[in-house]
């Protein structure tokens, strides 16, 4: 599945697996641990990883930050892989990544500073 990423954007995916392809045997995600990370190519140096949270029966959330997305080259790598609490491990998703430049910036906040007067 590639990722085509807007740079410094946030993003939120929501992947539901499944045992079958019509869909209708959930997978079980019971004791699972979902992790996903980009790198700048398949194999390479890991730029960053996504904030995975798996919810039962068969879903994982992941996020990618906009401070997080702001780190990426303009190409890479990225996949999602199951850690099962048997030790087993397998590779749900992955593909290409295309980040665009970002046109707007956004300015940095000034922080407000308060003073006491005696």
């Amino acid at each position: 599945m590639p990722l085509s990423l807007y740079r410094g954007d946030t993003y939120r995916w929501r992947f539901h697996l499944w045992d079958d392809a019509a869909q209708t045997v959930a997978s079980d995600l019971t004791g699972v641990t979902a992790t996903a990370q980009i790198r700048d190519r398949v194999g390479g140096s890991l730029i960053t990883a996504l904030d995975c949270t798996v919810t039962l029966p068969n879903t994982v959330d992941a996020v990618l930050t906009s401070a997080n997305c702001a780190l990426l080259p303009s190409t890479g790598a990225w996949d999602l892989q199951l850690l099962y609490a048997s030790g087993d491990v397998a590779t749900v998703l992955a593909g290409p990544v295309s980040t665009v430049a970002d046109v707007t910036q956004l300015p940095t906040p000034t922080p407000t500073v308060f003073r006491r007067h005696a």
